[in-house]
């Protein structure tokens, strides 16, 4: 599952950042611990509800707009979630206005190897792939102050052979991930830099994030990880030519989706779809379970005449966006529903996002592929 939680701040001034001192006791939005419970219980109750849909927890949530570790301890040690297995993965970011990304998994079921933030450069350096880059630029400056890329690799603790072990490659320099070899796979969660100041003046930011993951997973794959998942706010729409450059090493789970004019947000009474899922196509098998890559280009267009990219008919995993009632309100300006926010400019309507969580199910080998999934 990944949800962009929307300024999921605490309650106190504990930063320097503009948006900390807004969103506290004494700032101008009043965001008071009663508020910041208020959220926490309704973040936990979303997840309680997909397991009353679904039959099953989310083992994993990348979340965006998180401002820190301590409100993903209050989240897991004050709601109901204290009585699951949930722990948390948090990295403070350069970003500007002090939010980051972060992930929660089931500690019962998913054993974390190692995580590590990726920064965002604004030299993207030399090629990581062909014709893709997003390697470090040599400078430390050339660090974006935006959200890091968080990676984590996991294995599934059900398929650990005891005694095992063994060293992936390195990644991008860095110390090795440790464990065993077998039965890994990798998250990345984003949060692309925004529109802020104009889609045009901020798109090569956004092509900069997306080269930088397409070198991740590619770096990755070369490690002996062909399980990846990315998850994210990704700030823009899947007709965004931009997304070709992750095939063939990740694929939309998305496409269908977006051709249908479903969203994750609504703006001017339309709704958008921002928020993606991408796998690598070690994730994607038929029912008799053969690999299968990407199938390219769809032989139609999609809208405004952009193409779009799309697996192949039929295959596992898909991708469904969480229409929770409780996250959703009357759209009294146009027709239907939009999510319910925290905040309408300075006005507290008690929500938690301006995005619906989306959720994929995948399946580790070994795992029932027969069953479709909720």
């Amino acid at each position: 599952m990944f949800w962009n939680v929307e300024n999921f701040f605490d309650w106190r001034k504990d930063s320097t950042t503009v948006s900390d001192a807004e969103f506290s006791a004494a700032g101008e939005r009043h965001w008071t611990w009663k508020r910041f419970q208020a959220k926490a219980n309704a973040f936990a109750k979303a997840l309680l509800w997909v397991s009353a849909d679904t039959g099953r927890l989310p083992d994993i949530v990348g979340l965006a707009e998180v401002e820190n570790a301590f409100v993903l301890r209050q989240v897991l040690t004050k709601t109901l979630l204290r009585k699951l297995d949930y722990k948390y993965v948090h990295y403070d970011s350069p970003d500007r206005r002090g939010i980051d990304v972060a992930l929660l998994y089931r500690s019962s079921i998913l054993e974390l190897l190692d995580s590590k933030p990726c920064h965002l450069y604004a030299d993207a350096g030399p090629p990581g792939a062909p014709g893709v880059s997003g390697t470090p630029g040599a400078a430390a400056d050339s660090v974006m102050e935006t959200r890091d890329i968080l990676l984590c690799i996991f294995r599934e603790k059900r398929s650990v052979i005891p005694g095992s072990t063994g060293d992936l490659p390195e990644i991008e320099n860095s110390p090795p991930f440790e464990g065993a070899c077998g039965g890994k796979f990798a998250v990345l969660v984003n949060h692309h830099p925004s529109k802020y100041g104009g889609a045009s003046e901020s798109d090569s930011r956004r092509r900069l994030a997306v080269q930088r993951l397409r070198f991740l997973a590619d770096s990755l794959s070369a490690a002996g990880i062909d399980r990846i998942i990315a998850c994210g706010d990704f700030n823009d729409t899947p007709d965004n030519p931009v997304f070709q450059l992750l095939e063939p090493a990740l694929v939309p789970m998305h496409t269908d989706l977006f051709r249908r004019g479903e969203g994750t947000i609504k703006y001017e009474g339309k709704w958008d779809l921002i928020d993606h899922i991408y796998v690598s196509p070690g994730w994607l098998s038929d029912r008799t379970g053969t690999a299968s890559g990407p199938a390219g280009k769809l032989p139609s267009s999609g809208p405004a005449g952009k193409q779009l990219s799309t697996r192949p008919a039929g295959q596992q995993p898909l991708m469904r966006i969480l229409r929770i009632p409780f996250l959703l309100t009357r759209d009294t300006a146009y027709t239907g529903e939009k999510p319910l926010r925290t905040y309408v400019g300075p006005r507290y309507t008690g929500g938690v996002s301006d995005h619906l969580p989306v959720l994929v199910v995948v399946r580790l080998p070994g795992q029932d592929v027969a069953a479709e999934p909720p």
